[in-house]
């Protein structure tokens, strides 16, 4: 989405009244004292905020000392993302190391009248918004705005150098293959492609319909729906599976273990194990050379990355009642014959 411009003086920022802060003492917005703030609204299980958070990092180590503030506020996409301790790992995990307030009601969210994860607000020195973007790309064009406010702000140093593009589809220009949408797994958005769908706080036995349509995924054995994710409710021991056909580079799930931890998700990949060449961060691989995941903690985890976008089979396998899905998230690549010129 392209930035938005808002006229000066027109749309005050709302304060930063959160449940909990991170790396600083609360942020009075009306106090800021000839600074500008970057407010962005994340959340730690995003595939598409993590791809923005190399950016923001930047920014705030290269313009702090100009009167720069940044925050992250964290609205939580799912109920365990209230939880300070999972947020505090993740802040570690992921470096940043400027202040985040937790957001855990939309309370932030709502006075901003936000609507997507990543989001941007600029605002300048007396308080005012005055550009925001929603979703990722742009970067070029949002550190471009930062100088030019800090110039407005009083700034009359010589300013850095503005950020090389972390990935080439981020320059801009660069035109990207479609991929295939973000797709979650409880009942309230759910994307289940199986002819039982969903029963709503019930276990429901599924069949493998051995076709996948693009934009749904699938369930083989009996699962339990929750309103945020699907649960593995084996009582059988028969394990069960979860399928789907995207169009993607990297593919990523959002998985809880519900009781037990520690417990393996096996991976496969148009019927075959992962790689070295297309496994995720996040895969390991035994030396008979299956894939698989450990579920120890409630985030995203890193399936797959392949060299090229393309089209495929993703297949989860499990055998403990630990694991709830929660999303499945896929990032696309850029088209190379339409890469700009640098």
């Amino acid at each position: 989405m392209s930035i938005q411009e808002i006229p000066p003086r027109q749309v005050r920022a709302p304060e930063l009244y959160g449940d909990y802060w991170f790396g600083s003492e609360p942020v009075v917005v009306s106090a800021l004292g000839g600074h500008m703030l970057l407010l962005e609204f994340w959340d730690y299980t995003c595939a598409y905020c993590e791809r923005s958070l190399p950016y923001v990092k930047e920014w705030h180590r290269k313009y702090s000392e100009y009167g720069l503030v940044v925050v992250g506020a964290h609205t939580p996409k799912f109920p365990f993302g209230k939880n300070p301790e999972y947020l505090q790992k993740a802040i570690e995990h992921q470096g940043i190391e400027y202040p985040v307030v937790m957001d855990n009601e939309a309370l932030i969210w709502t006075k901003y009248g936000n609507r997507v994860w990543p989001a941007i607000y600029l605002i300048d020195r007396d308080g005012y918004i005055r550009y925001n973007h929603f979703g990722e790309g742009e970067y070029l064009a949002i550190e471009h705005l930062i100088q030019t406010m800090l110039y407005n702000a009083g700034v009359r140093e010589e300013m850095p150098l503005l950020m090389e593009p972390a990935r080439e589809d981020d320059r801009p220009g660069a035109i990207s293959f479609r991929a295939t949408p973000e797709l979650f797994a409880g009942y309230l958005r759910g994307s289940i492609g199986n002819v039982e769908g969903y029963v709503p706080e019930a276990v429901v036995t599924y069949g493998d319909p051995k076709i996948y349509f693009d934009g749904r995924f699938y369930a083989e054995g009996a699962w339990l729906n929750d309103r945020y994710f699907l649960q593995l409710h084996d009582e059988e021991q028969k394990g069960g599976q979860i399928m789907l056909h995207y169009n993607a580079v990297e593919a990523s799930a959002v998985i809880k273990p519900e009781g037990e931890k520690g417990f393996q998700v096996t991976v496969k990949q148009d019927a075959q194990y992962l790689t070295i060449e297309n496994m995720g961060e996040d895969v390991h691989i035994d030396q008979d050379g299956r894939s698989y995941l450990i579920i120890d903690e409630p985030r995203m985890y890193h399936i797959v990355k392949n060299r090229e976008y393309g089209e495929h089979i993703l297949r989860l396998g499990a055998h403990s009642n630990g694991f709830a899905l929660y999303s499945f998230a896929f990032l696309s690549g850029v088209i190379p014959e339409l890469v700009p010129s640098r």
